[in-house]
């Protein structure tokens, strides 16, 4: 059965903190008034989530927010939103037990909140890792003042699962041609892998399982250069960038791409591949089966599809496979 590590969920009354709170989740040129409530779901249809998951295979849903963290300027606001999609999610995982599960959101940027929250998803709540997005109020999450966080995930040897935050990498090149969110998002999964490499930060914190969406965005395409041309910018890597990069995991989110999981599957090997939708975006476009069902059509070997598919997320998670 297939563990979904890329699923969302966003429960009216977050919803309604983020219009409460406003913010800035987006750069000046995209961000609206408010901060970013997604498409509110019906508590009624978890039973229409439940009967997809079954039609596609899928065993259990790993939620997240998406673009819509409980990112605040003012850290009461940041805990209470967070706090509040935490106990929604932690409470479907109790009602739906081996169906629902979640990953622990942050109250960022304020670190030593963000740090209880941690210890209170992972130990109190049962949260199978944590939840972080590419960057936060357009600094990357892979910055020094995000250290104490990799302290402590690397302590635990939690699993950190990546997120874009839909800001564009903060490019007019990319935001004012209005693809933020088609082309943007996999560059921000792309800019999270080598800000990860340029400040060495696996070789810091091995002990973290780190997970990074949509396939890892245009990093299986430049492995090769990266290993050729970045030691003239980083000359004190401890190791070659593709080395780096091939200790992550990736999702599968590939919006049916055939060609973009071959290159994937090439790149970091098929034991780094674990199942992931982005439910329900991709619903727009497929069935749930179909964003799983994308595997078997690619003509990789059996054994490979069933390590996707099957495996991976679950030895990821600790979970039995």
């Amino acid at each position: 059965m297939i563990v979904d590590l890329h699923a969302h969920y966003f429960p009216k009354d977050y919803n309604a903190i983020l219009l409460r709170i406003g913010g800035r989740s987006l750069p000046e040129a995209a961000r609206p008034i408010t901060a970013r409530p997604m498409r509110e779901d019906d508590p009624a249809g978890i039973a229409t989530r439940l009967k997809q998951m079954d039609e596609a295979g899928v065993q259990l849903q790993v939620l997240s927010p998406a673009a819509s963290p409980p990112y605040a300027e003012k850290e009461a606001d940041a805990v209470e939103a967070a706090r509040l999609i935490n106990d929604n999610y932690a409470e479907l995982a109790k009602t739906y037990p081996g169906r629902l599960a979640a990953f622990v959101s942050l109250p960022l940027p304020h670190i030593d909140a963000a740090l209880r929250e941690m210890e209170r998803g992972l130990d109190q709540l049962g949260m199978l890792g944590v939840s972080m997005t590419c960057s936060c109020f357009d600094r990357s999450t892979a910055e020094a003042e995000f250290e104490p966080l990799y302290q402590e995930m690397n302590r635990r040897g939690a699993v950190l699962n990546y997120h874009p935050i839909q800001n564009g990498i903060c490019s007019p090149m990319i935001n004012d041609y209005r693809f933020t969110v088609s082309v943007g998002a996999s560059l921000e999964d792309s800019a999270i892998v080598l800000h990860l490499i340029a400040r060495r930060v696996p070789e810091r914190y091995p002990n973290i399982k780190y997970v990074v969406p949509h396939l890892g965005g245009i990093i299986p395409m430049l492995l090769q250069r990266l290993d050729n041309q970045a030691p003239r910018q980083y000359p004190d890597l401890p190791e070659p960038p593709s080395v780096t990069a091939r200790r992550f995991y990736y999702d599968t989110v590939g919006h049916g791409s055939q060609a973009a999981l071959l290159c994937a599957w090439k790149a970091f090997g098929a034991d780094h591949l674990v199942a992931g939708s982005d439910y329900p975006v991709l619903l727009a476009f497929e069935t749930y089966r179909q964003t799983f069902h994308y595997i078997h059509e690619c003509g990789l070997p059996a054994e490979d599809v069933d390590k996707i598919l099957n495996h991976n997320a679950q030895i990821v998670l600790g979970l039995p496979h």
